[in-house]
């Protein structure tokens, strides 16, 4: 979960365990999208479209419940969801197209996921994560950018990246929430 204000989360209504879910389904999905083998085309560009649909509406819910940079999640929103029902459309016309977007997509992720990081510094104890995180997805996009030679497996690991790094993140934000909750009983 990439927003400020962990604080303010428990008055919006954002629940703890929500988190929790969904970042063991994000490492799940990582998982699947790691059995898949070369002859999968489709369903691995299918299976993208869901990822990034699922991205988008993620980032709706944070659109609404993050006390600040809603028009950032607003427009990543709309660009996962009109990127993920193309992918669907088409998948297997698009599977080069996906593997530059989820290029460009860990570029502009992991950049906002490094300013998050310092921004939040003074009010989650797990900022560094995010940094971290952050620099490996800016890393992984700059390597895959505009890559349209690679091969599926690209297509597959870069899949498997980010639900796993999004995972993860939403675990530890689980966490905090919880500890959070904790402390202003």
């Amino acid at each position: 979960m990439t927003t400020i204000g962990v604080r303010r989360t428990r008055t919006q209504g954002l629940p703890w365990w929500l988190l929790l879910i969904t970042g063991a389904l994000w490492i799940v999905v990582s998982w699947f999208v790691l059995a898949f083998d070369r002859t999968s085309v489709v369903t691995i560009a299918a299976l993208a479209g869901a990822v990034i649909l699922a991205a988008g509406v993620a980032e709706i819910y944070l659109m609404v419940f993050a006390p600040s940079w809603k028009w950032l999640h607003g427009i990543l929103a709309a660009l996962f969801i009109v990127t993920g029902l193309i992918a669907w459309i088409n998948p297997g016309g698009t599977v080069f197209w996906l593997a530059a977007f989820i290029g460009w997509y860990l570029l502009f992720k992991g950049a906002a996921d490094i300013v998050l990081g310092f921004v939040t510094k003074s009010i989650n104890e797990a900022w560094w994560l995010g940094i971290i995180i952050g620099i490996i997805e800016v890393g992984l996009g700059f390597w895959a950018a505009g890559r349209f030679d690679r091969s599926i497996y690209l297509l597959i690991v870069y899949v498997a990246v980010i639900a796993l790094a999004r995972g993860v993140t939403d675990m530890v934000m689980a966490f905090r929430v919880r500890e959070l909750e904790k402390t202003a009983v």
